[in-house]
C-alpha cells in the first residue's frame, strides 16, 4: 500500500486547522472584549493548547500505531463504548459539521446568493476527488494546502505593511487585566479553540503515513506551529484595519478588513482566495473523518458497511457517509448555532481522548519517557474544563444539542451489542 511522507501529513494539518475558525472568529470575540492584548492571548493560549495537544497526540499515534484516533484511544484505555460515542460523534458533527461551515463559508466568500446550494454542489464536487485514490487525494490536498499556506502569508504581508486604517480596533491600554477574568474570554475561548481543531489530524491516519515514529510528531508539530504563528498575525492585521462595529456579529471579517485596505474592487480577489483556500480544509475533513469511521466499521455491527473500500483501497461508503451528514447539517441550521455545538462537542471529546494519555505506562511510552510529560495532560484537561464550564453558562442551548447528538451515540451503542448479541 502506498504511503504518504511528513510533507502530506502536514499539509493534512494545515488544511485541516486553517478553515473558517481563523476568519470568522473575531466577530463574536470583540463585542466584549476590545483590548488588543487580550484578543492575541486567546488566540496564543489557543496555540499553545493545540501545540500541548500535538505532543500528546504525537505519543498516542506513536503507542497505538492504529488509524483511527480517538477512538482507537478511548476503545482501547477506557470501554469500547466511548470509542463508539466518539466515532458516531466524529461522523455527525466532528467532521461533517466543520465540512459544512467550511463549505458555508466558502460560498459566502464567492458572493453566491444561494449559498446552501452552492455549499452543497462544493462538498459534492471535492468528495468525488478522494474516491480516485490515494495518489489523487495527496495531489490534491498538496495543491491546495500550498495555496491556503501562500494566502495566508500574502494576508499577513499586505496587512503589516500597510498603515493601520482609520478606522481600526487597536487598542494597547491596561483594560486587558479586566478582561481576562471576565467570562466573555473563556466563552471566546471556544471559538478560538474550534480554530484550532485539526491539530491532531494526521494521527487519524497513522496507517497511512511512512515511518510514523518519525513522520507522526514531524507533521503534528510543524502544522501546529505555523498555524499558531500565522493565527496571532492575521488577527492582529484583522483588528489593525477594522473597527470593533464592523466586526461584532460578523462573520466575514477579512472581508471587512480588506475592503478598509484595498476597496471594493480589490478585496474580491481576498474573497475568491479565501474561498480557494478553503478546499482543503473540507478535502482534509472528508478524508480524516473517512478513515475515522472506517476503523469503527471494522469492528462495530451497524458500521460495517461504511467500512468497505473501493479497488484503490480508499472507503468510499465512509466518504459518502461524511458528504451526506454535511449536506443535512447545511439543511439543519445557522452558521452560528452549527459553530457553537459543533465546537463543543469536539473539545468535549478532545478533552476525553487526551485523558488517555495519563493511562500510559512510563516504560511503554515512545517519544517521552520524562515525567514532564504529565504536565501536558494536567494542564490541557485544566483549560479544557475551563472553557466548557463557560460555553455551557453561555450556550445552554447549543450545548444541550452536542449532549443530545452523544447520547443519542450511546442508545446506538446498545442497539448494536444488542444485534450483534
Amino acid at each position: 500500500m502506498k504511503k504518504i511522507g511528513w510533507k502530506t501529513a502536514t499539509a493534512i494539518v494545515i488544511s485541516n486547522m486553517v478553515g473558517t475558525g481563523v476568519f470568522t472568529s473575531l466577530g463574536y470575540q470583540v463585542p466584549e472584549l476590545h483590548n488588543t492584548f487580550t484578543i492575541i492571548l486567546l488566540w496564543t493560549i489557543g496555540g499553545i493548547l493545540a501545540l500541548i495537544g500535538a505532543f500528546i497526540y504525537a505519543e498516542l499515534g506513536a503507542r497505538f500505531k492504529q488509524s483511527g484516533g480517538d477512538y482507537i484511544y478511548l476503545s482501547r484505555t477506557y470501554h469500547p463504548i466511548m470509542g463508539y460515542i466518539t466515532s458516531w460523534v466524529s461522523l455527525i458533527v466532528g467532521f461533517s459539521g466543520p465540512i459544512a461551515l467550511a463549505a458555508l463559508a466558502m460560498a459566502k466568500y464567492l458572493g453566491f446568493e444561494n449559498e446552501r446550494s452552492t455549499a452543497i454542489l462544493i462538498i459534492i464536487i471535492i468528495a468525488v476527488f478522494q474516491c480516485f485514490s490515494l495518489k489523487v487525494s495527496s495531489r490534491f490536498q498538496n495543491i491546495f494546502a500550498v495555496v491556503k499556506v501562500a494566502f495566508i502569508l500574502v494576508l499577513i504581508v499586505i496587512g503589516i505593511s500597510i498603515s493601520p486604517s482609520p478606522t481600526n480596533a487597536l487598542l494597547w491600554d491596561n483594560s486587558w487585566t479586566h478582561e481576562v477574568i471576565v467570562p466573555a474570554f473563556a466563552s471566546s475561548l471556544v471559538f478560538v479553540t474550534y480554530a484550532y481543531t485539526g491539530w491532531n489530524s494526521a494521527s487519524y491516519i497513522v496507517e497511512e503515513i511512512e515511518k510514523p515514529k518519525v513522520n507522526l510528531p514531524k507533521a503534528l508539530i510543524i502544522g501546529t506551529v505555523f498555524v499558531t504563528v500565522s493565527y496571532v498575525l492575521v488577527n492582529f492585521v484583522f483588528l489593525k484595519h477594522a473597527s470593533i462595529e464592523q466586526m461584532e456579529g460578523k462573520e466575514d471579517i477579512a472581508n471587512i478588513a480588506f475592503t478598509n485596505i484595498l476597496g471594493v474592487r480589490g478585496v474580491k480577489w481576498i474573497s475568491y482566495l479565501i474561498a480557494l483556500q478553503l478546499v482543503s480544509t473540507i478535502s482534509g475533513y472528508l478524508w480524516v473523518g473517512s478513515r475515522v469511521t472506517q476503523a469503527t466499521a471494522k469492528e462495530n455491527h451497524l458500521w460495517s458497511y461504511l467500512g468497505k473500500e473501493n479497488k484503490n483501497r480508499i472507503p468510499i461508503w465512509a466518504v459518502v457517509a461524511h458528504t451526506l451528514i454535511s449536506i443535512l447539517i447545511i439543511l439543519s441550521g445557522k452558521f452560528e448555532e452549527i459553530f457553537i455545538y459543533t465546537a463543543f462537542v469536539l473539545q468535549l471529546l478532545s478533552t476525553a481522548a487526551v485523558s488517555t494519555s495519563l493511562f500510559i505506562k512510563k516504560k511503554d511510552r515512545v517519544l517521552f519517557k520524562g515525567n514532564i510529560f504529565l504536565l501536558m495532560p494536567g494542564i490541557f484537561l485544566l483549560f479544557s474544563f475551563y472553557i466548557l464550564y463557560f460555553t455551557f453558562v453561555n450556550h445552554p442551548r447549543e450545548s444541550i444539542i452536542g449532549l443530545g447528538i452523544i447520547g443519542a451515540g450511546m442508545t446506538l451503542y446498545f442497539f448494536d451489542k444488542k444485534k450483534v448479541d
